[in-house]
C-alpha cells in the first residue's frame, strides 16, 4: 500500500522546499510517492523541482489553479494506484511534525469508510487551534467552523464534520475513483476541496478530523482579494465569491427541496455581501493580498 501525496504549486519556492523537507522526514509504516503540479511557476520552482529525483512533477501553464492541479494530479495516480492506497492532499504553505501522515494512516485504519482530515494551528508557539472542520447549512449558505462549539467535541480526538480541506487530509483511494475527478470548470479554486468530500459523503464515506494531527499555518488561510468592481467580484477566479464556484458548492451541498430555492438565494446573498463590502469601503481603506486556503496564491 502506498501513500500518494498530492501537492500544487505556484512559486512561493521556498514554501515547497520547506513541505518537501517535512514530507521526507515522516516516521510512517506506508512510502510516500509525492507527486507535485506545478502550475506555471515563474521563481525557479521548476527548476528546483526538476532536479529533484524522488518526486514525480506534472507541469501546469498557470491555468490551472487548485481544482485544476488536483484533477491533473488525481488522474495521474488513479490510472495505476491500488484500491488500497491512500491520496493525501497537502499544501506548500503549511509545516507537518514527523508522525502527521501515520496519524491520519492510524485513524483511517481504526474507522474504515472514512476520509480523516486534520485541524489548522498556528505556526508560532504556542500553536494556537484555528480550525477544526466545516460545518454546513446550506438554508443559509453558511460555513462556520467547529471550532466555535462548546464542548464535548474538545474531548473528542476525533471529530465528524460536514467537509473537508485540501490542506492535510487522507482519502482511500477506492473513495475517490468513484467521484471521477474535481471539477474545475466551476470550481476553478474556492471550495473545490470542500467540494469534492461533499461527493465522497454522499457516496458513503465519513468524514473525519482527528484532532491529533495538525498543520501549522500562518493565521492567513482565507481570503483578503478585494475585487475592484461586482464583475470581478462575481467572476473573477480570485475572487471567494466567484458565482459559478459558488452555485456548483451549494447544489452538491443541498437536498432537492433546497436546490428549488438555490439561485434565487444565491444571487440575493451576491448582493448583499457586495453592498457590505461597498459600506466598509467607504468607511476604510485598507488594502489587501490575495491569500488562499487552497495554497495558490496568484
Amino acid at each position: 500500500m502506498t501513500v500518494h501525496v498530492l501537492m500544487p504549486v505556484f512559486n512561493r519556492l521556498e514554501l515547497t522546499q520547506s513541505m518537501l523537507e517535512c514530507l521526507r522526514a515522516q516516521r510512517v509504516d506506508e512510502p510516500l510517492s509525492i507527486l507535485v503540479v506545478n502550475d506555471g511557476s515563474t521563481d525557479g520552482t521548476a527548476v528546483f523541482l526538476n532536479a529533484q529525483k524522488t518526486i514525480t512533477v506534472l507541469e501546469g501553464d498557470g491555468s490551472l489553479w487548485w481544482g485544476g492541479s488536483i484533477d491533473l494530479a488525481l488522474r495521474h495516480v488513479l490510472d495505476f494506484a491500488s484500491e488500497r492506497d491512500w491520496v493525501l492532499l497537502v499544501n506548500n504553505d503549511t509545516k507537518i511534525e514527523r508522525d502527521f501522515v501515520q496519524t491520519l494512516l492510524d485513524v483511517a485504519r481504526r474507522h474504515p469508510a472514512a476520509a480523516v482530515g486534520s485541524v489548522i494551528r498556528a505556526v508560532e508557539p504556542p500553536h494556537r487551534l484555528l480550525s477544526i472542520g466545516p460545518r454546513i447549512n446550506p438554508w443559509r449558505l453558511r460555513i462556520e467552523d467547529f471550532i466555535n462549539d462548546p464542548p464535548p467535541w474538545k474531548m473528542e480526538k476525533v471529530v465528524t464534520v460536514d467537509a473537508l480541506s485540501g490542506r492535510g487530509t487522507l482519502y482511500p483511494v477506492s473513495a475517490l475513483r468513484r467521484q471521477e475527478g474535481m471539477r474545475p470548470r466551476c470550481l476553478p479554486h474556492y471550495l473545490a476541496d470542500y467540494e469534492l468530500s461533499l461527493r465522497v459523503r454522499k457516496a458513503g464515506w465519513r468524514l473525519l478530523v482527528s484532532t491529533s494531527a495538525a498543520v501549522y499555518s500562518e493565521n492567513v488561510f482565507g481570503n483578503a482579494y478585494r475585487a475592484p468592481g461586482l464583475w470581478d467580484r462575481l467572476f473573477s477566479v480570485r475572487s471567494p465569491s466567484y458565482l459559478p464556484a459558488q452555485l456548483c458548492f451549494w447544489w452538491t451541498a443541498s437536498n432537492f427541496t433546497q436546490r428549488l430555492t438555490l439561485p434565487l438565494r444565491v444571487g440575493v446573498r451576491a448582493l448583499l455581501s457586495l453592498r457590505r463590502s461597498n459600506l466598509v469601503a467607504a468607511t476604510t481603506h485598507s488594502s489587501g493580498t490575495l491569500g488562499s486556503n487552497n495554497g495558490l496564491d496568484k
